[in-house]
């Protein structure tokens, strides 16, 4: 290990004598400082109790809660990984050489090397990830809000690191680097990279620093095509790939819009053959490329709540063609920004780049480019990203289960569009979190379950319900399965089922479920789990994919049984499906004594606000089964408080019923 090239980039962990501190998992509102505004009640005249002082005092408590979860004062670190005497053959077929990079890293590589974490950033991101430059700096890293000590990704537990891509303009070498050749800069003199070219020169910077395997490796859009790239060139490499909001390859829209955003650099009058001098480049057409990008960052609803039609700073019309709406000067606003801390060659390279990601193009189809990737995989959606939809970030998950790989995901309810991967630290970093510590520590994965053991009587439900359901069928089915099987459970909830089978028959367990909370719970557990409506089908999974597919309280809520319950008998050689008895005698009373539907113990619901929608008996589903010519090969009906089969009038006596059938 390289000791000086690691120590020399670590952050310093104090801001003057106060040392960061242990905190919790900040809102989104604490991304900056500049996100503490002076609360209204504070902005009032002179006769407001609050005095100025009073003011500046609050400010300071605000300032501390945001340093105590800060990575402190940092500086960005260059080094060299392509000397000029040994250049870097790249995809296009040119060499470059030499070649440095920008990073920088926080927290400590622990003794075992098996705690760093790679965060590879988007187009406009760069190595600072976290922390300040220094005291008087108000803007922190781009990701402050995920990184830091008791944050996410964790500095007290992990070691990370993020470069500049190549091709940037924040210190790695790019198109505004000096070319050795003619002591200029290289503009499109520059060969075109692609990011496997850009993951080639974050590997050859992991070399240099002599980190030797990556625990995770995460990133949002384009860092996100940098985390499958990583997946499928180093396998042997990194335990993890967490790849957000992103694509295989772009689809036509996304092509557009990038296409429009280098038309308006490469017209601006400005641009002179990327020859343009430094503070005199094409400001009118790079800004236009970023506002235009930074429309398709947002979702409609985000900008429908956040500026609808407001004026910015008139009441009336003003009739020229000045910008009026509020939205108008927020574009403004993003396009000059842009243009202060970024370069235009940068922009046209980096699009390019991410243009020509294309891996089913490149390996065949997305099922050969992924079929030797090693790691696990969580995959991350949000339901209000149109530039990088879930439906492309469902084909890479659709890929992996084909190869079956090691995988989870998630499609989040967010009203931010693409940059919600910025902007929601609460949701995603409780994914990011459990995922990255199940993986670093998987002994903690399938915790064993506490519960009676088969013919117990049953007293107490606590330890074993899910949404509300007595669960008095999950020591029944774990006795069911066979050890060191393989096993889909389907509605999984929060995993205990799985959890207790992975804990004590070795199974190798996935699962589906629907709710977001429950997924996330799952993935804490180091369970892989897929967010996905099972009335869609299963059309990713092989005929014959799981020893067993479990089907458990659940069957009566989905509003297609028959395609449901066929799809399963495809996937599985066994389906275990449980479900409520609703010809069980209270019920039956119930309805004769109250001409209403049956509310019960075994069965909470009102009829108005019940997940179940099919009210089935034992008799309703052996009549189902022979239907579809299903085997029926155990059926055991049960009471709440007794494992034993109820074998007198089941159909009458039975309040649950678990039945083992396969493909007749």
């Amino acid at each position: 290990m390289n000791t000086n090239l690691i120590s020399n980039c670590r952050p310093k962990t104090h801001l003057g004598n106060t040392p960061v501190r242990e905190g919790v998992l900040p809102n989104a509102d604490d991304a900056s400082p500049s996100s503490y505004p002076i609360p209204p009640q504070f902005c009032r005249t002179s006769t407001s109790r609050f005095t100025n002082s009073r003011i500046q005092a609050i400010l300071i408590r605000l300032m501390a809660d945001i340093d105590k979860n800060s990575v402190g004062i940092v500086q960005t670190q260059t080094i060299r990984v392509v000397d000029e005497s040994e250049p870097l053959k790249l995809a296009c077929g040119k060499t470059l050489a030499p070649i440095d990079v920008a990073y920088e890293t926080y927290g400590q590589l622990n003794d075992d090397g098996d705690n760093a974490i790679l965060i590879c950033h988007a187009l406009s991101g760069d190595a600072h990830v976290a922390g300040h430059y220094s005291k008087k700096d108000e803007k922190p890293g781009w990701w402050d809000v995920m990184v830091g000590p008791g944050k996410a990704i964790d500095t007290e537990k992990y070691f990370v690191i993020c470069s500049n891509f190549l091709g940037g303009c924040s210190g790695t070498t790019g198109p505004s680097s000096i070319n050795p050749q003619t002591g200029k800069s290289y503009g499109l003199e520059f060969p075109i990279v692609t990011i496997g070219d850009m993951v080639n020169v974050q590997k050859m910077l992991l070399d240099k620093l002599e980190i030797n395997q990556i625990l995770a490796v995460i990133g949002g859009s384009v860092g996100g095509m940098q985390v499958l790239q990583w997946a499928i060139e180093y396998p042997d490499f990194i335990r993890a790939a967490i790849p957000i909001a992103t694509t295989t390859n772009l689809g036509t829209q996304s092509l557009a819009f990038d296409a429009v955003g280098r038309s308006a650099i490469l017209g601006d009058p400005n641009f002179d053959d990327g020859k343009y001098p430094q503070g005199k480049g094409p400001d009118r057409g790079l800004a236009i490329a970023r506002m235009i990008g930074h429309i398709t960052y947002l979702s409609e609803q985000g900008m429908r709540e956040k500026f609808g039609r407001q004026l910015r700073s008139a009441d009336e019309y003003s009739y020229d063609f000045n910008s009026e709406f509020a939205i108008e000067t927020y574009l403004d606003h993003q396009g000059q920004s842009f243009v202060e801390r970024f370069d235009a060659n940068s922009y046209l390279y980096i699009t390019k780049a991410s243009n020509y990601f294309d891996l089913e193009k490149d390996y065949g189809s997305l099922k050969r480019a992924f079929q030797n990737a090693k790691c696990r995989f969580l995959v991350v959606s949000f339901a209000s990203d149109w530039l990088f939809t879930p439906a492309q970030s469902k084909a890479v998950v659709d890929a992996l289960v084909a190869n079956r790989k090691d995988v989870s995901f998630c499609n989040i309810a967010s009203p931010y569009g693409h940059d919600a991967f910025l902007l929601e630290p609460e949701v995603l970093g409780g994914f990011l979190a459990g995922f990255i510590h199940a993986t670093h520590r998987p002994k903690s994965r399938g915790k064993k379950r506490q519960g009676p053991a088969p013919g117990d009587t049953v007293t107490d439900f606590n330890g074993i319900e899910n949404a509300h359901r007595a669960r008095v069928d999950y020591a029944l089915i774990e006795s069911l399965i066979e050890p060191d099987s393989t096993v889909l459970d389907i509605g999984c909830g929060d995993g205990e089922l799985l959890a207790g089978l992975t804990a004590d028959k070795n199974i190798k367990g996935e699962g589906i479920e629907f709710l977001q909370d429950l997924v996330m719970t799952c993935v804490n557990r180091g369970i892989p789990i897929i967010q996905h409506d099972i009335e869609l089908g299963l059309e990713g999974y092989a005929d014959k994919s799981f020893d067993y597919v479990i089907l458990s309280q659940t069957v009566q809520t989905v509003k297609n049984p028959k395609r449901v319950f066929t799809e399963l008998l495809r996937v599985g050689k066994k389906v275990i499906v449980s479900f409520p008895n609703f010809a069980h005698w209270r019920s039956r009373l119930h309805l004769l004594l109250h001409g209403r539907a049956p509310v019960t113990k075994q069965l909470p619901f009102g009829w108005y606000d019940s997940p179940n929608i099919h009210f089935l008996s034992l008799s309703d589903f052996d009549n189902f089964c022979a239907e579809l010519s299903v085997k029926v090969e155990k059926r055991i009906p049960i009471s709440k408080k007794h494992y034993r089969p109820v074998t007198f009038m089941p159909n009458l006596f039975a309040e649950q019923a678990i039945y083992v059938t396969s493909k007749g």
